[in-house]
């Protein structure tokens, strides 16, 4: 596993001893099986950002401080130049860019998320909360309890993000959306 990921294992087990929260607790809280929650900690399985978005609510943190190690000290604006996001390469089937990991207390975490086109339905995923999907670039097919719904540049999509759900590029083409989970 890459460095960055063992990187935010190691400071997602601090801050969660430091809470006093058992990894019991923090498994259940995020919905997942104790093993994979222990996996994440170890840095030997990528953390979906849905999750590390969970766990930092859970934590009292920003999700900044999990990605970079840094607290987010901005609370009036903060700007991301194009480009200049944190990478996050929370899953195979996406590569995510933070835009906002300097502004603290936020109550949504924006991405630019990459899906490169691949054969095969993508993995479905789910988290709490709800997430808005603004296509930027090319056309996808996002899955959803049971639906197929082709999005293109300049469609988007507001769902309920508990329901399992994933985006597939379509075309033979990389495709690129606003992400915004909330």
């Amino acid at each position: 596993m890459n460095e960055k990921t063992k990187e935010i294992g190691v400071r997602i087990k601090e801050l969660r001893e430091l809470s006093n929260i058992t990894v019991e607790e923090m498994a259940k809280y995020l919905g997942v099986p104790e093993e994979t929650y222990k996996r994440y900690e170890s840095g030997e399985e990528d953390i979906p950002a849905s999750i590390l978005f969970e766990a930092a609510h859970k934590l009292g943190v920003d999700m900044g401080l999990l990605l970079t190690g840094e607290e987010a000290r901005m609370h009036i604006f903060t700007v991301t130049r194009k480009g200049k996001g944190v990478k996050v390469d929370r899953r195979k089937q996406y590569k995510y860019e933070a835009l906002a990991e300097k502004f603290i207390h936020k109550k949504a975490e924006p991405f630019i998320v990459t899906v490169e086109p691949r054969k095969g339905k993508p993995e479905m995923n789910s988290h709490p909360g709800q997430e808005f999907n603004y296509i930027l670039e090319g056309s996808i097919k996002f899955y959803i309890h049971d639906n197929e719904i082709i999005l293109n540049e300049g469609d988007s999509i507001f769902f309920d993000s508990s329901y399992p759900h994933a985006m597939e590029a379509l075309n033979g083409k990389r495709a690129k959306f606003l992400a915004i989970i909330m």
